[in-house]
């Protein structure tokens, strides 16, 4: 029997394996098998190099993908419980079952998905499957190249003009750059991971893949804790009366990068010494805490920044000696926090306490293909609608244009005169 085809069988239904640690949850379930395997073709090879007993008939040992079969003389059947691994998702052990005849093994009966209680996943299905993640890999994809172009132009405007040169503008490069590594790190790991469909990707463990995944994860990092900063310095603003202070940029930039270079470094130290298997690309081992840990520590210290700057805008608007044009100015700003809500991480706290394999269609579709698009919401709110931005650019192309006016009228009384 095909083994793919079996696994293809057993797969949806099953979870990872508690005995398989540092892979991907379906590939603990495939190298289980693998393991199972092995065994009984080393047995084979062991009962191969023993002479058979004069007219001893039979069936030999069999792997059929799933169980191993021992040899069974003619006429006779034998019954195997469902495999160890089925035994953790269901109370009892179901029973499947082979004669052997004269024409070798019979097929095994009932099917592994009855017996077992699993549910069978047909051609349609997996193909229906394959086209759904080709789908949100194509948006994802097309998000991620829009987020980095837009990223990239909000970098070049910020940097080109003098005048937009400043801490905020400065963090907000430093928040724009880590969206820039993010997108870098997804097409680069898939790129490593899943570029070659031929590539057992169950059994892959080189240095090339743990480190792209360590980039990813490095990158991931820096993202939440520069939404930190721009969140710890939206409120820094508040507190000082919009005065921007040099003096903290150091903290910042040591809490943006610093922090996740160190949860990485350990992380890595962590899976090298106890959990050096597979690509490291697993959420299911204990030591993914040391990177989900911090997230969940950034993610909630944001929301309750949030819920303070708001609350420290709402005091203000309401303030009595305030003038007309500062509370214009809150309100713009006002305006501009509520905008920032999917920025601040706000949104993540949706799904940050639920377990990895719990509502996974909407957790892939929120974080891959609406995430994708996260770097371009962040260019437009913080460049391009930008007033200040806006205002620069048009002084500086209304200068532009002045001067290729001065030049044209210079260059034809120079030809008038000559």
């Amino acid at each position: 029997p095909n083994l793919s085809h079996n696994y293809m069988i057993l797969l949806p239904a099953l979870s990872p394996s508690p005995k398989v640690q540092g892979t991907h949850p379906d590939c603990s379930i495939v190298l289980h098998f693998q393991e199972r395997e092995a065994e009984c073709l080393e047995r084979i090879r062991s009962e191969s190099q023993t002479p058979a007993l004069p007219g001893q008939q039979g069936c030999s040992t069999e792997w059929d993908g799933v169980s191993c079969w021992p040899a069974l003389p003619l006429g006779q059947s034998r019954a195997v419980a469902c495999p160890d691994i089925l035994h953790v998702f269901k109370k009892s052990k179901g029973l499947i079952q082979r004669n052997c005849s004269e024409w070798g093994w019979s097929l095994p009966s009932p099917p592994y998905h009855s017996a077992c209680q699993l549910e069978t996943l047909n051609s349609n299905d997996t193909e229906a499957k394959r086209g759904h993640f080709v789908t949100m890999k194509v948006l994802y994809t097309c998000g991620y190249s829009t987020s980095l172009a837009a990223l990239l132009l909000a970098i070049g405007i910020f940097s080109c003009f003098r005048k937009l040169h400043c801490t905020r503008n400065s963090i907000h490069i430093h928040f724009f750059t880590s969206f820039i590594l993010r997108g870098t790190a997804v097409f680069l790991k898939d790129s490593v991971l899943f570029s070659d469909e031929s590539l057992d990707h169950c059994t892959m463990s080189t240095v090339t893949c743990k480190a792209a995944i360590a980039f990813f994860q490095y990158s991931v990092l820096a993202n939440f804790y520069w939404l930190l900063v721009e969140g710890l310095y939206l409120q820094t603003l508040l507190l000082l009366t919009f005065t921007c202070d040099r003096s903290y940029t150091w903290g910042y930039i040591l809490i943006g990068w610093g922090v996740p270079m160190v949860t990485v470094g350990v992380w890595v130290l962590t899976r090298l010494q106890y959990d050096n298997h597979g690509c490291w690309d697993d959420y299911s081992s204990l030591y993914w805490w040391v990177i989900k840990a911090p997230i969940l520590l950034a993610i909630f210290v944001n929301f309750l920044i949030f819920l303070n700057v708001t609350r420290m805008l709402a005091q203000k608007i309401r303030c009595p000696d305030l003038s007309k044009t500062h509370k214009q100015q809150y309100m713009r700003l006002t305006k501009s926090t509520l905008l920032l809500i999917p920025l601040f991480g706000v949104h993540y706290v949706v799904f940050a306490l639920f377990p990895e394999h719990v509502v996974v269609d909407a957790r892939l579709y929120f974080e891959l293909v609406l995430g994708s698009y996260q770097g371009f919401l962040v260019a437009l709110l913080y460049c391009f609608l930008n007033g200040e931005v806006q205002a620069e650019i048009r002084r500086s192309w209304g200068k532009w244009q002045r001067s290729m006016e001065s030049n044209v009228f210079n260059l034809a009384t120079q030809d008038f005169t000559a």
